[in-house]
């Protein structure tokens, strides 16, 4: 199972780096007043991580929420 998933992980990083090679060319991103020109395989790869980052942030407060929420209220005597 080791290998196997070895070679899923050799597969995907090579499919990036296919990828990253095919798509050299500039991409002009246009925020508000300001711009940026950059590769086009750095900002899929940045606005990858950005999702990334947002994602766990988000599940953290789900999972701290639901966590807080299933315990049981202090009993009054």
């Amino acid at each position: 199972m080791r290998m196997l998933y070895g070679f899923i992980l050799l597969v995907l990083l090579a499919a990036i780096g296919v990828f990253a090679l095919q798509n050299r060319g500039d991409v002009t991103l246009n925020y508000l007043d300001r711009t940026l020109t950059t590769s086009l395989a750095i900002l899929i790869g940045a606005t990858y991580l950005l999702g990334m980052i947002t994602g766990w942030t988000v599940l953290g407060f789900l999972r701290k929420s639901i966590h807080r929420v299933s315990q049981a209220p202090p009993r009054s005597n």
